[in-house]
């Protein structure tokens, strides 16, 4: 009889494992994995990574958010993405960053060294099948943003905000009580830098944040905690199907 073998304990032990990268691998693959992974902790505000900088490593986020930037032309930085617990930190087999990378709040990583990481993706083919299924779903999450951008009114767009943030929270199991319709988080991000990610002022974010208090759809508490009474109603007000809430 052939018995199993028993996973490393920093992975049987890690809450994203079965989201993130390392989620279809076998327990052999995550020995593997393990063997040249390393933990760092980031302070919220730290720079993760510069933007054209050498990627020395890649990695899953374990704890917190990172905000990914772009710098334009004239020295202005852009928003375009966020990470969360379970996403992929790092472009695999590309040498330079495409972005900057900054913690958010503190932030806690699972690193691989480059050349490591990059030798064990060609050993094993379900780690570059789930490491293509994350870019992927990345590149969806792309272009339900350039909809949101494009065609969408401020009042629409904070509220998609809302939904993917909640969204993840749910997918963390961080919920305001046992019904399924209601989400409680925190927001990650201050209302300047919810309106950079946008594209709106942040007299607009504001705004449209006081309406939905105003309409009960949202409750705050201080500045970040949001709790959400119906999912379904905030899906409604963000004018998107159910199978496109991702983030």
């Amino acid at each position: 009889m052939f018995q199993s073998k028993a996973l490393p304990k920093h992975c049987d032990v890690c809450t994203i494992r079965r989201r993130s990268i390392c989620g279809a691998l076998s327990a052999d693959e995550i020995e593997a994995m393990n063997q040249i992974a390393h933990r760092r902790h980031c302070e919220a505000g730290a720079v993760i990574m510069h933007e054209g900088e050498k990627q020395d490593c890649f990695g899953n986020v374990l704890n917190g958010v990172v905000k990914l930037t772009k710098t334009m032309t004239d020295g202005r930085q852009h928003i375009v993405g966020l990470l969360f617990p379970s996403d992929f930190l790092g472009r695999a087999m590309r040498v330079e960053s495409p972005y900057r990378a900054e913690a958010v709040t503190d932030v806690e990583l699972c690193l691989f060294p480059r050349a490591d990481f990059e030798r064990i993706m060609l050993r094993y083919p379900d780690l570059q099948s789930r490491l293509l299924a994350h870019t992927l779903d990345e590149l969806d999450a792309c272009h339900d943003w350039t909809l949101l951008l494009g065609r969408k009114n401020a009042f629409e767009r904070v509220a998609s905000f809302l939904l993917m943030i909640a969204r993840r929270a749910q997918d963390l199991g961080c919920k305001a009580d046992p019904n399924e319709d209601s989400a409680a988080f925190v927001l990650p991000l201050g209302r300047s830098d919810i309106a950079d990610f946008l594209g709106l002022t942040t007299e607009s974010v504001s705004r449209q944040i006081t309406k939905m208090k105003r309409d009960g759809v949202i409750s705050l508490h201080g500045n970040r905690e949001v709790q959400v009474p119906s999912m379904g109603q905030l899906l409604k007000l963000a004018d998107l199907a159910p199978c496109d809430t991702r983030a």
